[in-house]
């Protein structure tokens, strides 16, 4: 899948560091939920989402990721999202969802 917003899946022990790229929207947030509930289904002990490369994310996007977080919840799997650009923060912050996730500046801060 060229079009897809999962652009690497780095492994760091049994951490699973997905790198995100592109707009989160209403095109793009199926597939990116369906690629991080595969990633999840590996059973990481942590997972980091990098949002660096994405500049805009729409409700469907963030939806994608609190579906995310609910599974990984269920399985007692931590997640974590790193790097969010100014833009798609505000979402967060916005919808107070920056209470909910667990947000990092850099990977090595979610590592930690």
């Amino acid at each position: 899948m060229d079009n897809s917003p999962v652009k690497n899946v780095r492994w760091r022990d049994k951490t699973a560091i997905v790198d995100v790229v592109g707009d989160i929207d209403l095109h793009h947030s199926t597939a990116l939920q369906t690629e991080l509930i595969d990633v999840l289904s590996e059973k990481p002990e942590l997972m980091i989402v990098n949002l660096v490369g994405v500049s805009y994310m729409d409700s469907s996007g963030v939806a994608s990721l609190v579906k995310l977080l609910s599974r990984s919840r269920r399985l007692e799997i931590p997640l974590k999202l790193v790097s969010l650009q100014d833009r798609v923060r505000s979402i967060f912050e916005i919808t107070r969802l920056d209470t909910v996730f667990q947000i990092f500046d850099t990977e090595e801060q979610a590592m930690e």
